[in-house]
């Protein structure tokens, strides 16, 4: 949820209806966001900020000693269903993490054997035998040294101790899949030769700035697909909370059972993680361990941590904006402050006493009239008086905000909305920023340093909430879909958290880009999805691409939200020539397959054929089947298998008779089929329709497009499972090359499709019986 709930935004959008006419066009035409937010901000009532405070009443994100008893009691009944993973969402089963925090927290001595005992099975999990040895040692002097145990507790306990000593043993004779050096290559892949005016790019990519279109990226000489271009860190992310509505009133409804990304990513770092570490203040923010959770709180979460449920309901945009201006504080801070009253438009403001007396700020950034700082100005934008682009505070403050495109209800919205929450922010005082950043935890250099004036700090969490709709990237993660127990992933790409990247920020738009995006925790990296030649401009897809959606589409979505017309190369060939490839997505006659054409009345193209129909009726047509379609995949996903192919079939017969062979939802149900035999061991069917399923694909996508890899790394294991070998060894060739482009040698399906291969090449050659 990016901008405030629902409720909210209703209540503002009728606040603004009903004020006065003048008052309306005063904060329409505001020339600065210092005007915008000094005219909105008085407008806010104490009744305005009750309805909001019942609003966020709703998000339950404090502590309560009730919760932990509701939670093991509901997750003790999954551990009962055997829903094993609902269970651990809801009561962290015990794992490594868990039993380090149990020792050091007086965990009771009679129980120290089994909690060793405990901590060797998972380390032997985790492949970490050498370890998994060093704790049965420890586990063997602890009964030599202390014998606390009865004799049959102690003959159990040596019973488990010797078949965890075998698995260690197993694990230490196992060879290594993968050699060390490429082991390395995985944890840690950087760019051959870093920028030296770019940081986080490569050497191979230039800075240009046009009037038109801004700043931009171009290739300073030949790139090969694969190549490393970007390898950044988030300046800052916030994890997106997923569908987390308001609890209503009641006691059965009071805790949530729903799991969100909340639950199963570190709120910092986003990390995958099933045992989280909660803060010891609020009951919302989860990280993988304390180092997580400290860095998290010296840094901002002090200050967020008694603020959780107003920002649910303000949504993740307003969210990323208060985060951007706590990290502000550890920068420059003199810069950062001349920034910031630079919206201000020349009002003297005052700093906080510090070893200098307090100065008084005069700063301009381009406002009209008056006279400006004399600081050295840069041609381009973020970058420093040597022309070095600053991946900082700086970087951010400089994304266009595009105040002049938004709607004013809009305007209205943000600057209403920040204007509470630094009222929440003043009602705590502005200590509140930095009363937890002890000066021992920062160098000299980062000691926060804050201006007097919240307005200041308002005018900037305004500024960034409007950037946010044009420069927010969505850091997103591949998870499996369906049930864990599945022999064949079914994956699908889901938004984990909403971020500012500094120099992925300047890349422009094409609908059919010449890099492929992927993200490791809150880092992006950005490759070469193609051969760019040295002057071509670097591309990357904002969301509307060629292959999901026709130009008008595409053009209405960039331009409500990006405020352009995109005029890349793929719309204009598409501009140029509307019909090329209608068989994508098109209608087919019944009688002689050939393609339909027309507008509302559809014709056969076919030279003996005088077929024609209603286009309405086609539509509707397919509306149908796809209700049908959505029907016999529930059925997949409930384990009804054979009623599952029974409805698909009948679906793949409806389909051919009125769509083209390369329609989406012919693939669609193809790629059904394949995954619903695969559930019952035919592998060979499966086969046969995922290859069906991967020709489609090829066509709305291209046969190097990283939806292609995923659907030749599904082929794959159905190739494996089925024991087809050599066709297995040549389609994990071909998933390898393709996903290596997109994604380097870390990703998940590399390394499954390493593992298979390897287990496909040791095994032994089967001898062949002469013919007879």
């Amino acid at each position: 949820m990016d901008l405030p709930v629902d409720e909210w935004k209703s209540y503002i959008l009728q606040k603004w209806s009903l004020l006065p006419k003048s008052i309306q066009v005063t904060i329409s035409t505001a020339e600065t966001l210092n005007d915008l937010f000094l005219h909105s901000s008085p407008l806010l009532q104490p009744e305005d900020e009750m309805f909001l405070k019942r609003l966020s009443g709703g998000y339950l994100v404090g502590k309560d000693p009730d919760a932990s008893l509701f939670y093991r009691e509901k997750g003790n009944k999954k551990f009962q269903e055997k829903d094993y993973m609902g269970a651990t969402v809801l009561y962290s089963k015990t794992c490594l993490k868990d039993i380090v925090r149990a020792q050091t927290h007086g965990y009771p001595e009679r129980l120290q054997p089994k909690l060793l005992l405990r901590k060797a099975e998972c380390l032997v999990t985790l492949g970490r035998p050498q370890e998994a040895s060093q704790t049965i040692s420890d586990l063997e002097s602890n009964f030599a040294a202390k014998p606390a145990l009865s004799a049959s507790q102690l003959q159990i306990l040596q019973r488990t101790l010797c078949r965890v000593k075998v698995k260690v043993q197993e694990k230490e004779n196992l060879p290594e899949i993968f050699p060390e050096a490429l082991t390395k290559t995985f944890e840690c892949v950087d760019l051959r030769e870093e920028n030296e005016q770019i940081p986080g790019a490569s050497s191979s990519v230039g800075l240009h700035i046009d009037p038109l279109k801004g700043r931009y990226l171009v290739a300073t000489k030949d790139i090969l697909p694969g190549e490393l271009l970007v390898k950044e860190d988030a300046f800052v992310s916030v994890l997106n909370p997923g569908e987390v509505p308001p609890r209503p009133h009641g006691l059965e409804s009071k805790w949530d059972l729903q799991v969100t990304n909340g639950d199963l990513h570190c709120h910092r770092c986003l990390r995958h993680t099933l045992a989280p570490v909660p803060c010891d203040g609020c009951s919302y923010a989860k990280y993988c361990s304390r180092e997580c959770m400290q860095q998290a709180w010296d840094r901002y979460h002090s200050v967020e941590c008694s603020l959780g449920a107003l920002l649910l309901t303000l949504g993740v945009f307003c969210h990323v904006a208060l985060r951007s201006t706590l990290l502000a504080r550890f920068e420059d801070v003199g810069e950062v402050i001349k920034k910031l009253c630079g919206e201000m438009n020349n009002q003297r403001i005052c700093l906080p006493e510090s070893k200098n007396q307090a100065q008084i700020l005069k700063y301009d950034l381009g406002g009209e009239g008056g006279e400006k700082d004399k600081a050295v100005e840069t041609p381009i934008p973020g970058c420093d008086i040597n022309g070095k682009y600053e991946r900082n505070y700086s970087a951010i403050f400089h994304l266009l905000p595009h105040a002049k495109n938004h709607s004013p209800e809009h305007k209205f919205l943000c600057a209403v909305s920040v204007s509470a929450l630094c009222r929440q922010l003043e009602a705590a005082g502005l200590q509140a920023f930095t009363e937890d950043l002890k000066p021992t935890k920062l160098k000299a250099s980062e000691t926060p340093v804050l201006c007097a004036e919240l307005n200041v700090w308002g005018v900037a969490m305004l500024r960034h909430m409007l950037q946010l709709q044009c420069n927010a990237q969505a850091i997103t993660t591949i998870q499996q879909a369906g049930s864990k127990e599945n022999l064949i992933t079914d994956t699908r790409q889901v938004r984990l958290a909403t971020a500012l990247f500094p120099v992925v920020s300047l890349l422009n738009h094409s609908c059919s880009p010449n890099t492929s995006m992927s993200f490791i925790g809150t880092i992006a990296t950005i490759r070469a999805s193609q051969l760019i030649r040295r002057g071509q401009e670097i591309f990357h897809c904002y969301g509307p691409h060629e292959s999901r959606m026709g130009i008008a589409e595409r053009r209405q979505k960039l331009r409500s939200q990006y405020f352009f017309d995109c005029n890349c190369p793929a719309c204009e060939r598409e501009k140029q020539s509307p019909l090329s490839g209608p068989g994508r997505e098109a209608f087919c006659c019944h009688r002689c397959r050939a393609l339909l054409q027309g507008d509302d009345v559809l014709s056969c193209g076919g030279p003996a054929c005088t077929e024609s129909v209603s286009r309405h009726l086609l539509v509707s047509r397919l509306q149908d089947l796809q209700r049908q379609v959505g029907a016999a995949q529930k059925r997949l996903r409930n384990g009804r298998l054979e009623l599952a192919i029974q409805l698909l079939l009948g679906c793949q017969s409806d389909a051919e008779s009125f769509l083209s062979a390369e329609h989406r939802v012919v693939g669609e149900i193809e790629d059904a089929l394949a995954q619903a035999y695969a559930a019952l061991g035919d592998w060979e069917k499966s086969a046969t329709h995922l290859q069906k399923s991967l020709q489609v694909v090829e066509v709305h996508h291209g046969p190097s497009s990283v939806e292609m890899g995923h659907e030749l790394f599904k082929l794959a294991q159905v190739f494996f499972n089925g024991c087809a070998i050599p066709e297995a060894l040549n389609t994990i060739q071909k998933a390898e090359k393709v996903l290596l482009v997109h994604y380097g040698p870390w990703n998940d399906e590399i390394r499954e499709l390493q593992k298979m291969k390897s287990c496909l090449l040791d095994l032994p050659t089967i001898p062949v019986g002469p013919k007879k």
